[in-house]
């Protein structure tokens, strides 16, 4: 079975290209990257079967010369399901932006702070480990050693304080869970979004 490098390289670099993509932040580029590294991976299938052969015919056509339909298949199946995550990430990207006026994918606010409460605690082991090295402290050793502290732990309350103001729940399970239309918060007085919206 012979392989066309030119299309090898060509389904290597639209994969790779996609991939890329996928690892942005923005969800319109991580839709192009899939449509892009589905195609890449729909011509690897393809330019593996080898160079074209007969149509599969019933009668008149020699085994050895027939392309073999299944790599035609997988590729018109991964058609079908890149089709369909195209279609739920544009509507995932159009629903963000309806929402907070951009695409672009936020960190997860409890991964976040499980990170930065385990720097936190991580740093504060530290500095416990080095104020307990050697006794007999002088009261500006002791004072800075309270100050970094203090320090940390005002750290882990700003980060509190931003989570609860970036939660921006109104109240509404249907609203909060399932999202609403801008229009509504603009109709809605209780919600302090509709300045905004």
């Amino acid at each position: 079975m012979t392989m066309s490098v030119s299309l090898l390289a060509t389904a290597v670099v639209l994969c790779a290209v996609g991939g890329i993509l996928m690892l942005t932040r923005p969800l319109t580029r991580i839709l192009l990257g899939a449509v892009i590294a589905g195609n890449g991976i729909n011509l690897l299938a393809l330019s593996s079967t080898g160079s074209a052969g007969a149509a599969p015919l019933l009668y008149g056509v020699p085994l050895r010369r027939v392309t073999d339909p299944l790599p035609q298949a997988i590729a018109l199946t991964a058609i079908v399901i890149t089709l369909a995550t195209t279609a739920f990430l544009l509507a995932m990207a159009y629903r963000s932006y309806q929402l907070t006026g951009t695409d672009e994918v936020h960190d997860d606010l409890e991964d976040r702070r499980i990170f930065l409460r385990a720097e936190v605690l991580g740093e504060r082991a530290e500095l416990r480990e080095e104020y307990r090295a050697e006794p007999g402290r002088t009261r500006k050793e002791r004072a800075r050693y309270r100050q970094e502290r203090h320090r940390l732990r005002a750290r882990l309350r700003a980060d509190r304080a931003l989570q609860a103001r970036g939660r921006d729940a109104g109240g509404d399970l249907w609203h909060d869970v399932l999202g609403a239309d801008p229009e509504d918060y603009v109709n809605d007085t209780h919600d302090d979004r509709g300045a905004a919206g």
